[in-house]
């Protein structure tokens, strides 16, 4: 059997530990702040966490300071599921969710910024666990590891390994040669966003608190929300929701190019090629979405009533539509799973569209979970091109992206990801039909679970939640979160033989 340095992956999981404890003592602060009687649960669960993580440290002391990439792929996975078992203690001690089982669901839900939810009645848990439920999103967006790395070089560690194995899609940008500064950057940038996004939703009228908690999940492409509703809180308030809809289209476009446009650079955006994908997708998607909800379906104009008919005047209709239909498209594309209104109404037509919408994802380098545009745009290139090699057998006929050929061995990579997302997505319906569920609920819980968009179909319809699965059926969720948001070969890896051999 491989031998492995446990030493450093303990120590990085006591680091780890040490963050979200941390974490835990801001939300401690906001139980203080708005008194609501969590404090305590709040701050024994930090604590419990905070000491873990120091006797990891303590007792890995001398460890050699070097990973290797297997050990990178170890740390990654066992740091989402501890963080997430460590996550949930706030929920259990405080008896927010005193289950087990549906509080790690929903701690795992808000690190892989799915957004799938549990909780029937979110107005009436205490401020502070709602806080905490939008920082696991928060935290989760950008990366457990990402943040993590951004502290090694202070320990003499390089993390090329980990970023490698935790960064979303197959992008290969770097903002700095040094990886640590990369990740530094990156969460100046994600930091940034998030305040910006929430000075606007109070300025449009939303409640400082509500705009902060918002902001965290649009940006993570999360989808927790405070109201019961989700956005259609605000559905008289057009304003609050344009802008949500500006920061869930930055959210999924490559952090990469959104750095270089805040340094004046906003040429990056023409030249990428899946950003013109990305923004075409989403146009030509919410016309269509628009044009069919406007003269064959309804929109919610009340926030208590999802199936309400829009607004008496043609043009109020028009915008309604307009506007629902642009949030329901990148709230499903960028995997953030916000609700506006409910899209499994609007007719059999929209309900496969928006079935086959959890398959795209957004850009590569984003905090969008899902398949990501790249690997469709290479993967439909490549078989177009297997058109021409038929016809000339001996020509060298290579795939181009943003006019630089891609290598055949990222080509077949994409190709067995396409393959492997696809068998996963079928086993996962089957099992999920195995509990009883009927088709619509089987097959939308194994895409949004697997894709981390949140809201599915049927019994998980954006009305519902997730709370109706039995105990495995929660568990199942989990690991199909964990592996889409892993990218499928960073979970799936340490199961398989070669992992471990010796060679």
């Amino acid at each position: 059997m491989k031998k492995f340095n446990f030493k450093i992956i303990l120590q990085l999981m006591g680091i780890l530990l040490l963050f979200n404890g941390g974490f835990m003592l801001i939300s401690a602060i906001v139980s203080w702040y708005f008194d609501d009687g969590a404090i305590n649960a709040i701050l024994l669960a930090g604590a419990v966490t905070l000491t873990i993580g120091l006797m990891l440290r303590f007792v890995t002391k001398g460890f050699e300071k070097k990973i290797k990439k297997r050990e990178g792929y170890l740390v990654v996975t066992l740091g989402w599921v501890t963080m997430s078992l460590s996550g949930a203690l706030p929920y259990i001690f405080s008896g927010a969710i005193p289950s087990f089982t549906d509080a790690f669901f929903e701690t795992m839900s808000g690190y892989t910024t799915t957004g799938a939810s549990i909780l029937n009645d979110i107005e009436i848990m205490p401020e502070s666990i709602l806080f905490w439920r939008s920082t696991t999103h928060w935290i989760g967006g950008m990366g457990i590891i990402v943040l993590a790395i951004a502290i090694l070089p202070l320990l003499g560690i390089g993390g090329m390994q980990m970023f490698a194995a935790e960064a979303p899609g197959p992008s290969s940008d770097k903002l700095h040669p040094r990886i640590a500064d990369t990740a530094k950057r990156l969460w100046f940038l994600y930091f940034g966003l998030t305040m910006t996004e929430a000075i606007l939703l109070k300025l449009a009228g939303m409640g400082f608190f509500d705009a902060i908690n918002h902001a965290m999940s649009t940006l993570s492409t999360g989808g927790f929300s405070t109201k019961n509703t989700s956005i259609a809180h605000w559905n008289d308030q057009p304003l609050i929701q344009y802008i949500i809809i500006v920061f869930m289209f930055i959210a999924g476009t490559n952090f990469v190019l959104s750095y270089f446009a805040v340094k004046g650079n906003f040429s990056r955006y023409r030249k990428d090629e899946e950003f013109r994908y990305y923004a075409t997708i989403i146009v030509c998607l919410t016309i269509v979405t628009t044009l069919v909800v406007y003269f064959y379906a309804n929109v919610s104009v009340n926030p208590t009533d999802v199936q309400v008919i829009g607004h008496p005047m043609v043009f109020g209709q028009l915008e309604s539509s307009f506007r629902h239909a642009l949030f329901q498209v990148l709230a499903v594309v960028t995997t953030t799973g916000f609700v506006s209104a409910d899209f499994t109404i609007w007719t059999p037509f929209l309900s496969v569209m928006f079935l086959t919408m959890m398959f795209l994802g957004a850009s590569a380098g984003s905090t969008a979970g899902g398949v990501k545009i790249v690997r469709h745009i290479i993967m439909i290139k490549n078989g177009f091109l297997e058109f021409k090699r038929s016809l000339h057998p001996n020509a060298i006929v290579p795939v181009r992206y943003n006019t630089k050929t891609v290598t055949r061995g990222i080509v077949f990579n994409i190709m067995a990801f396409f393959i492997l997302y696809l068998i996963i997505f079928a086993v996962g319906s089957l099992v999920f039909s195995f509990m009883g569920n009927d088709f619509m609920t089987s097959v939308g819980a194994a895409a949004s679970s697997l894709g981390n968009v949140g809201p599915a179909f049927g019994d998980l319809s954006p009305v519902n939640n997730y709370s109706s699965l039995p105990p495995f059926g929660k568990w199942w969720s989990c690991m199909l979160m964990l592996c889409g948001r892993l990218e499928l070969f960073t979970v799936l890896i340490i199961f398989t033989p070669y992992f471990w051999r010796n060679n």
